[in-house]
């Protein structure tokens, strides 16, 4: 279609040639006296046709004549980076392909290369981001083989050239895989000052989030490490199952290392809802705050809407936490003088009535009952819970409290079998 069109038009501009040339009857006349010489019009114009050819054919070529040297220099520059390029990609493919010292070596050789260039007055493009990623190469295929001292003189090298203009887009990697080295060699410390180190936006990233959790938890700074994992959570980076997991064994951490009240108090305020509303970790806050000796009112209040999700909902709780949630209740009742108040008294009553089949609740009836002095209707809900028990502390409990009960009635014979029983368990 091209051709057809070309030659449509060739035909054009001839047709008009040919009208235009042969009803042409102009001269053109020059006087050099004393001559005088005419000349056709149409042979004027094809004379300055060709003329203005010749000239600007003339100069073209004089023009690249001029351009030789500089057109030399120029294909010695494209080889140059060309050479440049390939050791970039060889020092690439053999740092993921595991041969760390051929990587070392090219990536020397890049950077060898790009000096050259320099040294003969020459500039390649983003030259600044070449020789920095030339050295950081270097330096992460000598942390490979740990050659840390290599390493060392690489990576100072790429963050000097990372300073500059032309490549201060380039510090923030700089920057990150020193805190990744840092965190390889067991330094927290170090990992956390490079880090720190990183603009706003790049602390912000998951690849760097991801890094300060690692390092948190390298130095034992439970707190930092759960506000990285919300963060990354947020950001997706861990799925909502992953993130409250991580979350709830950093808070369990974090409240087994406090010692006192206020350190207890401090831990329970700096979790969110979320948390809080975590059975491991209300459980275990209520436990530890019991434990150093706390306020017990205070305790049982954490511990009450994991209460309500279990009697809502018998399957939100797994046994063990079931068992755990009852012990945390039997401790805050026996640091009450042994009765609970009126409000759990209600609570248990109406749970177990609720729900008469869950074993777990007939245990924590049957014991409440016992505080309460209500010998027959304890020894009921005990010997009905003891068949189904299947955590063996809830029933060497069991056999014990009935035992006490034997005692309270005098019956030495039910009293020595179910001590009998209990210590089978």
């Amino acid at each position: 279609m091209r051709a057809a069109l070309w030659l449509m038009a060739l035909f054009a501009v001839a047709a008009v040639s040919a009208l235009f040339a042969g009803n042409n009857h102009g001269t053109v006349t020059i006087y050099w006296p004393p001559h005088r010489v005419d000349l056709s019009l149409n042979l004027v114009l094809l004379a300055l046709a060709l003329g203005f050819l010749t000239l600007h054919l003339a100069l073209r070529a004089l023009a690249a004549l001029l351009r030789i040297p500089q057109r030399a220099r120029d294909w010695r520059l494209l080889q140059r980076e060309r050479a440049v390029y390939a050791a970039l990609l060889d020092a690439w493919f053999h740092l993921v392909s595991g041969r760390f010292v051929r990587a070392r070596k090219a990536a020397e050789f890049m950077a060898s290369l790009e000096e050259s260039v320099q040294r003969s007055g020459e500039q390649l493009p983003h030259a600044g981001r070449l020789r920095a990623i030339a050295h950081l190469l270097a330096a992460e295929s000598a942390h490979a083989v740990q050659d840390r001292s290599r390493r060392d003189s690489h990576f100072e090298q790429a963050l000097e050239h990372t300073s500059k203009r032309d490549a201060q887009d380039a510090r923030e990697g700089v920057q990150m895989r020193a805190a990744r080295w840092a965190f390889d060699d067991r330094d927290a410390g170090a990992a956390m000052q490079w880090l720190d180190q990183l603009p706003v936006g790049a602390a912000r990233r998951t690849i760097a989030l991801r890094l300060r959790f690692k390092a948190a938890r390298l130095s034992g700074k439970s707190r930092l490490a759960l506000e990285t994992v919300r963060q990354l959570t947020k950001h997706r980076s861990f799925s909502e199952t992953a993130g409250r997991s991580i979350a709830r064994g950093l808070a369990i951490e974090m409240i087994r290392s406090a010692h006192d009240q206020v350190q207890v108090q401090a831990v329970w305020d700096t979790l969110n809802s979320d948390e809080q509303g975590l059975v491991d970790v209300a459980v275990e806050a209520a436990e530890r705050l019991m434990l150093v000796g706390g306020d017990v009112d205070l305790a049982l209040r954490w511990v009450l809407p994991i209460w309500n999700n279990m009697v809502q909902s018998t399957e939100s709780l797994t046994l063990a936490q079931k068992v755990r949630l009852v012990r945390v209740l039997e401790t805050g009742f026996n640091a009450a003088q042994g009765v609970p108040d009126a409000a759990w008294l209600s609570r248990i009553e109406s749970a177990q009535m609720g729900k008469p089949n869950d074993v777990v609740l007939q245990y924590l009836a049957g014991r409440v009952c016992m505080r309460l002095s209500l010998w027959g209707k304890a020894q009921q809900l005990l010997k009905q819970s003891l068949t189904r028990l299947q955590d063996p502390d809830l029933r060497r409990d069991a056999w014990r409290a009935l035992a006490q009960l034997a005692e309270q009635r005098s019956d030495i014979a039910a009293a020595a079998q179910a001590y009998r029983e209990a210590a089978k368990r």
